[in-house]
C-alpha cells in the first residue's frame, strides 16, 4: 500500500499538506493513514485537488451521464488519443468510477485552477463533436475534488485504475464488485509520466489557437481514429478500445502482475 500511495502522490498530490472533504463539507488533513484507509475501503474520502492558493496538478475528465457506456468509452478514447498524438503529451491514466469512465492527467508543476478548467474545456470542444461533448460533460467541481481510485463507492462498487485495453469490458457497468489488487493498481501507474511545464504551455497554446484565442498558433487537427487499435498493449502510451483476454494477461505478466478478474460479467 505504501508504494501505491507514493505513486498517487507522485502523479496527483502535493508535497505540502493536502486536505480531504468530509460528508458535512468540512476539510481535514489528508494524512498517509487517512489515504491508506481510503484505498482499503475503510473510509472513502473526496480529496481536494486544489490548494488553498488555487493551484492544481491533477486534471480529471469524466465520461458518463446521458447515453450508453459505449459512447462514453469512445469519447474517452478520442480524447486520450488526441492528448498523446495531437498534443504530444504523456499518456493519461484511465479509471472507472463505479458509474463513469475517467481520464487522469498529471502535471509536474501546479497551474491555476482557472487555467486547468480552460484546458479541460478546450480539450472537449476541440476533439469531441457537440453531441458527444454533452454526453461526456463533467461538472467543474470534478477538477477540484475527487475520490482517488481505488475507492469503495456508496453503491458498493469499486472505483479503480484500469489498463486502457480493458475499457470495453466495462461499458455496461464501469465499476468492480470487489477491491482491485493493489499490485495491479500500482502497475497501471508506475510507468506514467507527468506533463512538464513546457509541454503543458505548448498544448494549451495549440488548443487556444484552435479556439481562436491565439491568432498565431496553428490549430491541431484530430485525425479519424479507428474503432479498434490493433497495436500490442505491451507498447507504452497506447490507448486501446478493445483487446483480447490473452492480450491483457500478457501485458500484466510482463510487469510481474498476476491477474485477478473480479468483475462479474453477465
Amino acid at each position: 500500500m505504501h508504494k501505491l500511495i507514493s505513486e498517487l502522490t507522485r502523479l496527483y498530490l502535493f508535497d505540502e499538506q493536502q486536505q480531504y472533504v468530509e460528508a458535512d463539507g468540512g476539510a481535514q488533513p489528508l494524512t498517509p493513514a487517512v489515504l491508506a484507509r481510503h484505498l482499503s475501503g475503510e473510509q472513502t474520502v473526496a480529496v481536494q485537488l486544489v490548494t488553498g492558493s488555487g493551484l492544481t496538478r491533477a486534471l480529471l475528465l469524466e465520461f458518463g451521464g446521458k447515453g450508453g457506456g459505449e459512447a462514453h468509452w469512445s469519447a474517452l478514447c478520442t480524447i486520450a488519443n488526441a492528448v498523446q498524438h495531437e498534443l504530444d503529451l504523456p499518456a493519461p491514466a484511465v479509471s472507472i468510477s463505479g458509474s463513469a469512465f475517467q481520464l487522469w492527467l498529471s502535471l509536474a508543476t501546479p497551474v491555476p485552477v482557472a487555467q486547468a478548467r480552460q484546458f479541460v474545456q478546450l480539450l472537449r470542444s476541440t476533439f469531441l463533436p457537440v453531441s458527444t461533448d454533452i454526453i461526456a460533460a463533467a461538472p467543474p467541481a470534478d477538477v477540484e475534488q475527487a475520490a482517488l481510485p481505488p475507492a469503495l463507492q456508496p453503491t458498493g462498487k469499486w472505483a479503480a485504475f484500469i489498463h486502457p485495453s480493458m475499457g470495453a469490458a466495462f461499458v455496461d457497468e464501469p465499476g468492480l464488485d470487489m477491491p482491485p489488487p493493489p499490485a495491479a493498481q500500482l502497475g497501471f501507474l508506475e510507468g506514467l509520466r507527468s506533463i512538464n511545464p513546457g509541454q503543458f504551455a505548448q498544448a494549451l497554446a495549440k488548443l487556444q489557437g484552435h479556439a481562436g484565442l491565439l491568432d498565431a498558433v496553428p490549430a491541431p487537427v484530430a485525425a479519424p481514429l479507428p474503432t479498434v487499435v490493433t497495436q500490442s498493449p505491451t507498447q507504452p502510451g497506447l490507448l486501446l478500445q478493445d483487446a483480447s483476454l490473452e492480450d491483457i494477461v500478457r501485458w500484466l505478466h510482463a510487469r510481474n502482475i498476476e491477474p485477478t478478474f473480479r468483475h462479474r460479467l453477465p
